[in-house]
């Protein structure tokens, strides 16, 4: 699935464009219960937080390259990464959108979603 960012040369995308993006890139390549969660209302560093699991270290990389790639394709740019595949937790930092991937026993224990009580999800793929 190939999916374009409508975007004029001079201005980046809009931060909704990048995040529902980044979601179906993260279904298309098989991460689990991917969230998209609206955090305007929460936070002042980002709008939305893009959520979602992984089976392996190997997937979680794949994963990284593919999204770090659509949103360098549509306009947007990666401002920052932490974490490591093996380590169980990434995140990728792309201004207005924070993406955090993790393997199954990460995303349990520390369950981000409800550490933003105040978030509004606004996409949900199980």
């Amino acid at each position: 699935m190939t999916i374009i960012l409508a975007v004029s040369s001079n201005s980046p995308p809009l931060a909704d464009d990048v995040a529902r993006l980044i979601v179906n890139v993260a279904s298309d390549k098989q991460a689990a219960d991917v969230a998209m969660l609206d955090i305007r209302g929460v936070s002042d560093f980002a709008d939305y937080f893009v959520i979602a699991t992984v089976e392996s270290p190997r997937q979680m990389s794949s994963l990284m390259e593919d999204i770090e790639l659509a949103v360098k394709e549509g306009g947007g740019k990666l401002h920052h990464r932490e974490g490591t595949p093996q380590g169980g937790w990434t995140l990728l930092d792309f201004s207005d959108v924070i993406v955090h991937l993790f393997s199954p026993d990460s995303r349990d224990f520390y369950r981000i979603e409800e550490a933003w009580p105040g978030a509004v999800e606004t996409v949900r793929i199980q």
